[in-house]
């Protein structure tokens, strides 16, 4: 089972090219079943259109053919009484003689089922077929007499063609004679408006066939279109994935060893140097208690004492800077306002911080990256910007919490709005990014010059009131 899952796991752009072909099949599997079903109603209306009036050009030669035969023996029959045979003779005689086509042809029936006339099929003549229907069950010769009675009117049925012996759909068209009680009529077949009904409707539906091998043809080229750019677009997406995180590496390697040579300066040209310092001291004081001159002691000794403090207030704030324990301890206020605090004294630059109480609701990793994002703005601040005053102000809000750096320095060359290509400023907008807040940088230059960094967290990132947003230490710790 696990294998055969295996098998069928997708690709994420497999995935994306299937996301992205299934609703256009889908659609164009609708498409196509609604064009063809519209096909098939439109050319059925139009098939049946087309059958109907052909049949109604039968029925009207029909008709014509009855009346042009009413015509040519209405002299004799509207002379003649009700049973003067010798007219009935002479007019079955000139219906016999009127045939025409391979099949057409006039009949007579009594009104008592009778057959008087049938020139192509003469098996027919002098016999009753009173009750006759064809193939399918539909009264006949009983029909033709109903009409006749009425005066006129139409019948279809089955019936054999004489030219062939095959059975056909046949329209006849029947008259009566009312003083001789006769049904006179005439029949055509219509197998070719049957045969051209069915090709039309073969042509129809092989139509339809061809719509569909077109669709499918297009819609299989789409999907491999889609396939081709999905595969296309992965390929040129982990290009640049891979291009992105070499230079990622790359920046978090040149952090890393900037971090190590500041941390390196720091020892060096502080910490070591006031090392240095303590230990020449202890030495001249060595030497003078080994000379026995204890009162000329008391000084280097002093000395070196004061420069121990001073080392241990450098290592102090080497560590405040690489882990500041106040921000732990009494959050993200305090730690800020240490920090300017510290910049002030170190710089001599005027700093300001103001803020409300936030009872400690941001989250650690909020609280840690607008930490590290103001402390990168104090030392491009003292490195870059000439300026003479600085403010922090840090606020919550009903949106979530915004923090303001504010100088008055020389400003940035980019245009307002848009990031440096500094590292300093694309890691503050690196980390803002990672907890889906905001960067804004507003800078001028010239006479009202300065830069304000605002950065802004979402709602998302205060923790409820009775939520303590940092981890407690143990105690000792």
């Amino acid at each position: 089972m696990g294998k055969l899952r295996s098998l069928i796991s997708l690709t994420y752009a497999q995935k994306l090219s299937l996301v992205a072909a299934i609703p256009l099949v889908l659609a164009v599997a609708a498409i196509a079943l609604m064009v063809a079903i519209e096909s098939r109603a439109t050319a059925e209306r139009e098939i049946q259109a087309l059958e109907r009036r052909l049949i109604e050009a039968k029925k009207q030669e029909l008709r014509n053919y009855v009346t042009q035969a009413r015509n040519g023996f209405a002299y004799i029959y509207g002379r003649a009484a009700p049973d003067d045979a010798e007219a009935k003779e002479t007019v079955a005689q000139i219906l016999s003689a009127m045939i025409y086509g391979k099949d057409g042809f006039f009949f007579v029936y009594d009104y008592d089922g009778n057959n008087l006339v049938s020139p192509r099929q003469t098996e027919f003549i002098n016999r009753n077929w009173e009750g006759l229907t064809d193939s399918n069950g539909v009264p006949v010769v009983d029909e033709f007499i109903r009409l006749a009675r009425q005066g006129a009117g139409w019948h279809s049925f089955m019936w054999q063609k004489p030219s062939t012996g095959e059975e056909a759909m046949m329209i006849a068209y029947v008259v009566g004679l009312q003083d001789w009680r006769w049904a006179v009529g005439t029949g055509v077949f219509i197998d070719d408006i049957v045969a051209t009904v069915a090709n039309a409707r073969a042509e129809v539906e092989a139509r339809v066939q061809r719509t569909f091998l077109y669709i499918g043809g297009i819609v299989l080229a789409a999907v491999l279109v889609v396939f081709a750019s999905g595969m296309l677009l992965n390929i040129r997406e982990r290009r640049l994935a891979d291009a992105k995180l070499k230079e990622l590496t790359k920046r978090v390697i040149d952090a890393q060893e900037e971090e190590r040579g500041r941390v390196a300066r720091e020892l060096h040209d502080g910490i070591s140097q006031i090392l240095v310092g303590v230990r020449y001291a202890l030495d001249n004081a060595r030497r003078r208690l080994a000379k026995g001159d204890h009162d000329g002691a008391r000084a280097p000794l002093d000395k070196g004492i004061d420069n121990l403090g001073t080392a241990i207030t450098e290592v102090r704030r080497i560590s405040r800077d690489l882990r500041p324990g106040v921000l732990e301890d009494l959050g993200l206020g305090p730690a800020l306002k240490a920090l300017t605090d510290d910049f002030r004294e170190r710089t001599g630059i005027e700093t300001e911080f103001s803020t409300v109480v936030f009872r400690n609701r941001l989250d650690h990793d909020s609280k840690i990256a607008l930490y590290r994002i103001a402390q990168e703005a104090l030392t491009n601040i003292e490195r870059h910007s000439g300026a003479t005053r600085v403010t922090i102000d840090l606020r919550g809000h009903k949106k979530g919490a915004t923090m303001r750096i504010t100088d008055n320095g020389r400003g940035l060359r980019s245009r307002p709005g848009q990031i440096s290509t500094g590292i300093g400023l694309r890691n503050m907008q690196e980390r803002i990014e990672q907890l889906d807040g905001t960067l804004r940088i507003l800078s001028s230059r010239g006479a009202q010059s300065g830069t304000v960094i605002e950065v802004s967290l979402p709602l998302s990132h205060l923790l409820p009131p009775q939520e303590d947003a940092t981890p407690k230490r143990k105690a000792g710790s």
